[in-house]
């Protein structure tokens, strides 16, 4: 007897409801993403707008009288370093008129320091830059991705290599969502725009059902008002960015210096950008391209190797110092600007002013040897996602070579450092940003 070879009118009906009750399925989870994103971002826009009249009596009242803060009339050393405060408004005055057509004292968030920037601003704020970064060439920089998904398997010459060849297949297989730069001068002076204070905060585009992530990363973001929505719709192309990067100024020149914290992954995405290429399989390739790209730049993480009373992630230090936070914490244009305020006033209170660059310039903390202790990345997480759905455990990159993509649960204390330390390669720990960052 002949077996039927193609399937009945029953089979087909059935497949089709399963097709149906599938894509049923997805939608309501679409659904319920945006409208989590969007409660997120309201929450977070009203946070903002609570911090920013907290800090705005608090300053007033430092100053004894009603005036405008935007003025520059915070008296200086508010956090410790003379002139910090003048350059902190917080652009609820003014009535001149910005780059974007819109009034300095009316610009879209809450706090006007961070400006965002999305595809249909890239080539007009990237020319902004190249205007102004001769005068504030100290660029504070942080990104945000879409966390850890995937460690290597196999033989490591060192741990360091291990911990270079994570950062790799991670790199390559993810997409930067954020980067945040804040420019200043050699005194700390933060760039102003028009008489606003200014940090750029880039939002790349990035699609929750195209792009691969690691699930409790982009809840943390979402919980922090990343608008995943508009980066699908509105962001901007990395390869575009990373042409313009290249011609602005702001890389490749060795007076124009770069401060960061725990900043492994974040030159690991810029690299990548600017060389449109996969990172190079040997991390001494990969410190060469970095090297050429970013010739001047300091890691606050291993500058604390000679601050022994500072601990923690970056806003841990924050806290410590007594440096501020502006705006909303786990975007990158705030963590930017916290980032460059934390440099300079670690280099007047710890290093008199004047940090020895023989010693820790071009130093990157996790990379060469340097501080491999792998505290974790911000919500590395357990559920892994590739176009929408979860990815198999072992995915095969284009070299062939199997990467698990099983995360750890949880951070990495400061305290789980020196446990981090006596693994040997190939067990699952990451170096990257504090998770208290």
């Amino acid at each position: 007897m002949e077996t039927n070879r193609y399937p009945s009118q029953q089979q087909m009906f059935n497949a089709q409801q399963q097709a149906a009750a599938v894509a049923a399925q997805r939608s309501n989870q679409q659904q319920q993403l945006q409208a989590q994103q969007q409660q997120a971002q309201q929450q977070a826009q009203q946070q903002a707008r609570e911090h920013l009249q907290q800090q705005q009596q608090s300053l007033l009242g430092l100053m004894g009288r009603g005036s405008s803060i935007n003025g520059g009339n915070i008296p200086a050393g508010l956090v410790g370093r003379p002139g910090m405060g003048a350059n902190m408004g917080v652009g609820v005055g003014g009535g001149a008129v910005g780059l974007d057509g819109r009034p300095n004292g009316a610009l879209p968030q809450a706090d006007s320091q961070i400006r965002d920037v999305w595809a249909e601003d890239l080539n007009r704020e990237m020319g902004v830059l190249r205007s102004v970064v001769d005068k504030y060439p100290y660029i504070a920089m942080d990104t945000e991705f879409p966390g850890i998904v995937a460690r290597p398997i196999g033989a490591f010459k060192s741990k360091a290599d291990y911990h270079y060849q994570t950062l790799r297949c991670n790199v390559d297989m993810l997409k930067i969502i954020q980067l945040g730069i804040t420019l200043s001068d050699e005194n700390g002076e933060l760039a102003k725009v028009d008489g606003t204070v200014c940090t750029w905060q880039f939002n790349f585009k990035f699609s929750l059902n195209e792009d691969m992530y690691a699930q409790e990363s982009i809840d943390l973001l979402t919980k922090s008002g990343i608008d995943f929505v508009k980066h699908a719709n509105h962001g901007i192309d990395v390869y575009a960015f990373g042409d313009l990067l290249i011609s602005s100024g702001l890389v490749m020149l060795d007076e124009v210096k770069w401060i960061s914290f725990h900043s492994g992954y974040d030159f690991g995405y810029l690299v990548k950008i600017m060389s449109c290429k996969p990172l190079p399989t040997e991390e001494s390739e990969f410190r060469t391209l970095l090297g050429k790209y970013f010739p001047a730049l300091y890691d606050i993480k291993f500058l604390m190797k000679s601050c022994r009373s500072l601990k923690g992630g970056l806003q841990d230090i924050a806290e410590d110092m007594g440096v501020p936070r502006i705006g909303p914490q786990h975007q990158a244009g705030s963590d930017s600007l916290l980032t460059g305020n934390i440099f300079f006033e670690m280099r007047d209170r710890f290093f008199d002013g004047k940090i020895d660059d023989s010693k820790f310039l071009g130093q990157v903390w996790g990379l060469n040897g340097a501080g491999i202790s792998p505290p974790n990345i911000n919500g590395a997480g357990t559920v892994v996602y590739n176009n929408g759905i979860p990815v198999p455990s072992t995915p095969t990159n284009s070299n062939g070579n199997r990467e698990s993509t099983s995360t750890p649960t949880g951070n990495t204390t400061p305290g789980q450092e020196s446990q981090n330390a006596r693994q040997t390669p190939g067990t699952p720990s990451f170096y990257g940003k504090m998770g208290g960052m």
